[in-house]
């Protein structure tokens, strides 16, 4: 499953939001969206889970969580239309 990560501290890194969603299940990517000219963070990113149930565990227990002084958002992604 695809999940969106939003209201993400532009401080956070690939690797702080893996090791946060690694607690609940294998990981397979992790990407932070980023400006194409500053290469700064744009606030949100997505990671995908090979586990389903662990996926919505993750989005039950993580959406509204603090998360370096920032409330997450998080749900599944629906791909584009």
């Amino acid at each position: 499953m695809n999940i969106y990560v939003g209201n993400l501290s532009y401080k956070v890194r690939e690797n702080d939001l893996r090791e946060v969603i690694e607690e609940y299940g294998q990981v397979d990517s992790c990407k932070i969206i980023t400006d194409r000219d500053t290469r700064r963070s744009k606030g949100f990113g997505f990671v995908e889970m090979p586990d389903d149930d662990a996926a919505r565990k993750v989005i039950a227990e993580l959406n509204g969580a603090e998360f370096d002084g920032r409330p997450m958002v998080l749900k599944e992604a629906l791909p584009r239309s």
